[in-house]
């Protein structure tokens, strides 16, 4: 799981220590992402799945997809869809996907790179592994999170972030143990790169065998964890989390994450991707690609994406449909 590591970890800005009155969050729940298909019939898991939405918000919806090491000729992705009311946040662990929208945004990203999509009104798009990945086969890993757009926003005009991996801020934990991407959002201090509607903070922390880390969380957020690899614990409980559970922490200004002192042959450490954001607090009404605040915006979203009025297929792509 390389995503993006650095060769001296010590060589990085350290997280503080956490003040001595901090209260540390506990943890609510641990729940287990079931297995499903997605697109074409990539395999992923449901990281959100049996946690509610007053837990979740602003995020509305995650999947891992993959890991899967794809023979020649059977790499998947997804077909040209719509998408109205929130973002669409991809995050490349390993592999390589192509990403192509209606409104000339796109590209291809690797192992540690971020596409980051503002479906805002209306627009259309396809993820698909490149022709050279069909071709050869390889591992396809990553993350896809759905987050939530404020109704002020929901109708914004579409947008499109490419994050490199070399642009997300590297913390290390005081120790050395951690090694912390800021992908989104801030961490005590140091600012990832990706710019948000809702102010929220995304991660992904590499934690060697019987390290732990505390972070500093803002307290107007809530907080998530899910295990992308290996065994761990949370919270001052110490309760045991796996590959494949999401964490949900209670109110508090730290989140305490550990890795167990062995992990298994997959994995050398504990791989966990933590995410967190002020709470929208209005109503959600969301049927399939669409997010709005009532069944009546819902509908009309598909209204206009039958019409047309959603943006089109670039005729490039038309050809190949």
């Amino acid at each position: 799981m390389p995503a993006v590591s650095v060769d001296n970890i010590l060589a990085l800005p350290r997280i503080g220590e956490v003040a001595p009155d901090a209260t540390e969050r506990p943890v609510v729940s641990v729940t287990t992402a079931p297995t499903g298909y997605e697109g074409e019939g990539f395999p992923v898991r449901r990281a959100f799945a049996g946690v509610g939405l007053e837990q979740l918000d602003p995020f509305i919806h995650m999947d891992q997809m993959g890991e899967v090491n794809y023979p020649p000729g059977e790499a998947k992705g997804t077909p040209w869809h719509p998408h109205r009311g929130f973002e669409t946040v991809t995050y490349m662990i390993d592999g390589t996907m192509e990403h192509q929208d209606s409104n000339g945004g796109g590209g291809i990203i690797s192992g540690g790179d971020t596409q980051w999509m503002t479906a805002g009104g209306g627009i259309l798009h396809i993820e698909a592994p490149p022709e050279q990945l069909v071709m050869s086969g390889g591992v396809f890993h990553g993350v896809q999170l759905w987050v939530n757009l404020p109704k002020s926003n929901k109708l914004a005009a579409p947008r499109y972030q490419d994050i490199t991996g070399s642009k997300v801020a590297l913390l290390s934990s005081p120790d050395g143990g951690a090694l912390v991407r800021v992908i989104a959002g801030e961490l005590d201090g140091h600012q990832g790169p990706g710019s948000t509607y809702t102010p929220i903070a995304l991660l992904h922390a590499t934690i060697a065998p019987g390290a732990s880390v505390t972070l500093p969380w803002n307290r107007e957020f809530n907080a998530l964890a899910y295990v992308l690899a290996g065994h761990g614990l949370v919270g001052s409980e110490r309760r045991a989390v796996r590959h494949g559970q999401l964490t949900v922490f209670g109110r508090g200004d730290t989140i305490t994450i550990a890795a167990a002192d062995a992990q298994d042959s997959r994995s050398e450490s504990l791989e966990v991707f933590i995410l967190g954001g002020k709470p929208i607090r209005e109503p959600i009404a969301m049927a399939g690609p669409f997010v709005m605040n009532t069944k009546a915006e819902v509908m009309q979203a598909f209204e206009d994406f039958q019409a047309g009025r959603l943006g089109s297929i670039p005729a490039a792509y038309e050809t190949l449909e």
